[in-house]
């Protein structure tokens, strides 16, 4: 067979399909109502996901936070001199008052000092008083006077800084409070600043916490917030707002505040950390919506069943509590949101709900 009859055949049977084919596809018409072309196309198969109502929800407006305890007053007592412990006048653990005389040091010297110059101005004080009988008798002139004056008041200088000396070898409670674990025994030689024991005064204590900035306008001194510890479970305490810093840190954006609490029964220790939970009021009718429906992105979104279909909603989220988030913008009440399978849609793309009390609206 020659070329050209291969080229002739090749034609007929390529016209012969070509002619199969038109009339393959006219025999097949589209349903009724159909738009043309809907036959070739195939439908859009719906997504299955999971759906869940927003719901409006009356919560207390609140925030928490961490803190840690500290005493109401604590000290370290050090001592100003060197000296050789000689006694000790408390237990380890004890409760002592304000004045009461804690740790005493070796003074014999610093007494006989205070003991000279309290001769001295006793001394001092009758010759003044002699002096003074001798000038109203014309047997002594003024400037006698007012040198035995100045000498008198020489020696009840003395007296105060042998007084003041004294003194430091003895050291009494500031305060009244609790003494700590002593690090010194009686007949021991301490180097001045050395630490010796803590005081702790514990019947009321202080909390300090941080907050985020944005919650600047809300706090006000006296208001009253609630603390837990976890070597308490299952205990509250309540404590009162004492003060709030004038300045924001710039690193964190936050603000320190200060409270109080009483703690008279002494359940609570300096240091523990707690958890601190500060109520602002009652919100009524929040709407709220599961956490997993808030799409990640420059705007906060969800998708929204609408009639089968995905519909994609930009969203103005608010406070977060119990794994839901507050929706300020863009949802109402009982809409349809997806939770699961968001990742298979588009917008306009059919969905299948499954049956139950999410797809029935219901909590």
């Amino acid at each position: 067979m020659t070329r050209r009859g291969v080229v002739a055949l090749s034609l007929v049977g390529l016209l012969g399909l070509g002619w199969y084919a038109w009339s393959a596809n006219r025999s097949a018409p589209a349903p009724a109502g159909a738009p043309a072309g809907a036959a070739s196309a195939p439908a859009d198969k719906p997504v299955a996901v999971e759906v869940a109502p927003v719901l409006a929800l009356d919560f207390a407006d609140e925030t928490t936070a961490v803190g840690t305890l500290k005493a109401s007053e604590s000290v370290v007592l050090r001592p100003e001199i060197s000296g050789r412990v000689a006694t000790i006048g408390f237990r380890d653990g004890a409760v002592v008052g304000k004045g009461d005389l804690l740790i005493g040091f070796d003074a014999a010297v610093q007494d006989a000092e205070l003991a000279q110059a309290r001769a001295n101005l006793a001394l001092a004080s009758s010759t003044y008083r002699r002096n003074q009988e001798l000038l109203a008798k014309k047997f002594i002139s003024p400037q006698a006077l007012d040198t035995s004056g100045a000498s008198l008041k020489v020696q009840e200088a003395a007296v105060q800084l042998a007084e003041a000396k004294a003194a430091k070898m003895r050291l009494r409670a500031p305060f009244r409070g609790v003494v700590g674990l002593r690090n010194v025994s009686v007949g021991g030689y301490v180097k001045e600043g050395e630490e010796l024991v803590n005081i702790e005064d514990i019947s009321s204590l202080r909390v300090d916490f941080r907050l985020a900035e944005t919650y600047l306008g809300r706090l006000q001194k006296g208001q009253s917030l609630e603390l837990g510890s976890d070597a308490l479970p299952g205990q509250k305490f309540a404590a009162v707002v004492e003060a709030i810093d004038p300045q924001i840190d710039p690193n964190g954006r936050s603000i320190s505040v200060r409270a109080r609490l009483d703690n008279a029964a002494g359940h609570l220790r300096p240091g523990m950390f707690v958890r601190v939970r500060l109520a602002f009021g009652e919100r009524k009718g929040v709407l709220m919506v599961p956490e997993e429906a808030i799409m990640p992105g420059a705007q906060a979104a969800v998708f929204k069943v609408v009639d089968g279909k995905a519909e994609r909603v930009v969203v103005r989220s608010g406070a977060r509590r119990d794994a839901r988030v507050e929706i300020v913008e863009g949802l109402a009440a009982g809409d349809l949101v997806v939770t699961a399978g968001q990742m298979k849609l588009r917008p306009g793309a059919p969905v299948k709900v499954p049956a139950g009390p999410a797809a029935a609206g219901k909590p």
